[in-house]
């Protein structure tokens, strides 16, 4: 697992941009579980609901919640898709 320091930066997409009012924001966390609890707690209940059912991706790929990241890192959030 790597190790790096600095500011991730989180990008939120469909239904959690809309809860979290915002589509990307910047955390001081170590890992990706620390940048979704910061998140929860800075965006809310609606966000934290949402959050459970999302994807979570670390620069392209698949996350796991212990892995570190860092200022070159990208932690995206993606909601399920439905369409009709």
């Amino acid at each position: 697992m790597k190790q790096t320091d600095g500011v991730a930066k989180l990008r939120l997409f469909a239904s959690a941009r809309v809860a979290a009012d915002t589509g990307h924001a910047e955390f001081d966390e170590p890992t990706v579980a620390t940048v979704l609890a910061a998140a929860s707690a800075r965006f809310g209940v609606a966000f934290a609901e949402i959050l459970p059912h999302c994807r979570v991706w670390v620069n392209g790929e698949p996350a796991e919640p212990e892995q570190s990241v860092g200022a070159a890192d990208e932690v995206a959030v993606l909601p399920p898709v439905s369409g009709g």
